[in-house]
């Protein structure tokens, strides 16, 4: 069976999707059918223009005068996204950041799961009840193999970062969310989010001067 090509999205038009297939599953919630361009795009935050050329990656889609099928979308979008079933996700570096991830409920609602954590101090008292193992590191290579895990969320201190990174792509990461605050190395091949909050805070102090 021939594989289906994906199209060739920008990755600031999948952030984009990302935000209006939240927008519609609000919709969805309560119980409005069909939403405009114009509807969706302020819902979104962003320009109609900006919407309809993004929504042109599913071609030829929407009824002129109608708009647009919620559930229709919100399904074409999930199915793009790859959100349909649950994802499962591991995070290393089990500190007061990874617990607090490990805590966070909402995943589960947007499509991921994180079904195992990974530290180097397993045994290490901690102040929250998690539902998740949390195992040796060493442990990490086999558990993605055998549970054909692709994502990691990364939350190890600094000095530890790249380490991890390059033992984690080994086993078979190709998707990883980076909190460590420093720029990490990885093939063509795997994709890397970073998040740093402290870069955040400063683009908003920036905003915020008088």
């Amino acid at each position: 069976m021939k594989k289906q090509v994906r199209p060739e999205i920008p990755k600031k038009a999948i952030y984009r999707l990302s935000v209006y297939f939240r927008c519609l599953i609000r919709l969805k919630n309560n119980g409005i059918r069909t939403v405009s361009s114009e509807a969706l795009s302020k819902a979104a935050g962003v320009k109609s223009t900006q919407l309809r050329k993004d929504l042109t990656y599913f071609g030829q889609f929407g009824t002129r005068g109608l708009g647009y099928d919620v559930g229709q979308l919100a399904q074409m979008i999930s199915d793009l996204l790859g959100t349909n079933s649950l994802q499962p996700v591991i995070l290393v570096g089990v500190g007061n950041l990874g617990l607090a991830l490990l805590s966070y409920r909402g995943f589960e609602q947007e499509g991921f799961e994180i079904v195992a954590a990974f530290d180097s101090d397993v045994s290490r008292k901690r102040d929250k009840d998690i539902k998740q193992p949390i195992y040796p590191i060493e442990k990490l290579g086999a558990f993605v193999r055998e549970n054909n895990v692709k994502m990691a969320i990364l939350t190890v201190p600094t000095l530890a970062a790249q380490e991890v990174t390059n033992y984690m792509v080994e086993s078979g990461i190709t998707g990883i969310l980076n909190f460590a605050p420093i720029v990490i190395s990885v093939p063509e091949d795997v994709m890397v989010n970073n998040v740093n909050l402290a870069i955040e805070l400063e683009n908003l102090s920036f905003f915020i001067q008088g």
